[in-house]
Formats: structure tokens, sequence, C-alpha cells
């Protein structure tokens, strides 16, 4: 029996564009990211998926509308545990700006431990860590086979697989697709 988990992170928005944190905030995908979920949504179209989850951001409904258009049977689940980290009083500024807290690095690897406090306002990264976990973990209990999608945030995304499958790369493109599988032997990696 095996499991494949196809993560997806929305396309392009105004906010990444403008280079701008997007966590609980939204912004509409660019043209640009429309183009590159069109692209995605191509690339998906035979993976035989059984279920899609979905964070119910606007952003990630866009991607996943997209890419269920070639899977008319599937019909998304809205799930608010797989939105992106909280960032507070952050929120829609400059992404340079979280440098104010520390570097990126720092940062990053304090939300994958959950021990990362947050930003002012925002959500402790233990609560991102559990949310994030108890969603997936759900996941696949209600599907130990076949093809599942997810389409959430590259920071979600990131952390879960940094924790299962010790993922350390650079972050994930915008409308790029992650498969974590599940065998016998664990979960493996392929983007």
């Amino acid at each position: 029996m095996t499991l494949r988990l196809h993560l997806v992170r929305h396309g392009q928005t105004t906010l990444n564009a403008e280079e701008r944190v997007q966590g609980w905030d939204d912004s509409a995908l660019t043209a640009a990211g429309l183009a590159g979920v069109r692209e995605t949504a191509e690339a998906l179209r035979e993976v035989a998926f059984v279920a899609a989850y979905v964070s119910p951001l606007g952003r990630t409904m866009a991607t996943a509308d997209e890419i269920l258009s070639h899977h008319p049977l599937v019909k998304p689940v809205l799930d608010d545990r797989l939105k992106e980290l909280h960032f507070g009083s952050y929120e829609s500024r400059p992404t340079l700006s979280l440098l104010e807290v520390g570097d990126f690095a720092t940062i990053g690897a304090g939300i994958t431990a959950g021990t990362f406090e947050g930003f002012g306002g925002g959500e402790h990264s233990r609560d991102f860590v559990a949310r994030i976990t108890q969603a997936f973990d759900d996941i696949v209990a209600a599907h130990p086979e076949g093809e599942v999608l997810v389409v959430s945030h590259g920071g979600t995304i990131q952390t879960l697989i940094a924790r299962v499958a010790a993922y350390s790369g650079p972050p994930l493109a915008n409308a790029s697709v992650t498969v974590l599988e599940r065998t016998a032997d664990g979960w493996t990696l392929s983007a």
C-alpha cells in the first residue's frame, strides 16, 4: 500500500510579487501566478486523485480550482489547519522586515522545531506545527493509500517535509509540486 501526497504550493500572488509577507493575509494570483498554476494543473492532469485537501484562503482555493478542473469527481475539502503561519504585525510588510526578528535560517529552524515564539501578535510555531501535524495525520488516516492532492502554502509544506522527510533545501517555488510518498519503509520525498 502506497500513499502519495501531492503537495502543491499556491501560485504567485500580488503580495508574493511585491516581496511582502503573506501568512493569513491574502491576495489574488497574478497573471504569471495563474499561468504557473495552469502548467501545474496540466502536469497533474493524469494523476488519479482520490481526495483533495485545501487551505481555505483565496490563493489556495484558486490554485486548487485550476488543478481540479481536470478532476471533476474530486471535491475539495477545505481545512483551516492547512493555512500558513500567522505572522501577526508583520503580515503584508516587506519580507526583509522579518530580519528585525532574526536571520531567515534561524527563524526557519525555530519554526520547524516548534520553538520560535512567533512574530508580534502572531502564531507561536509550536501551535503552527501542532495544527499542521494534526491535519496531515488526519489526511493520512483517511487515505492509507492512493494519490491525494494537498494545496497549501510554502511555509506549511516546507515545515511538514522538513519534519517528516528531513528536507533542508531552498524555499519552495510558487505552483511547485512536492510528492511525499509513504510506504512500509516510511516517508520519501521527490520534487
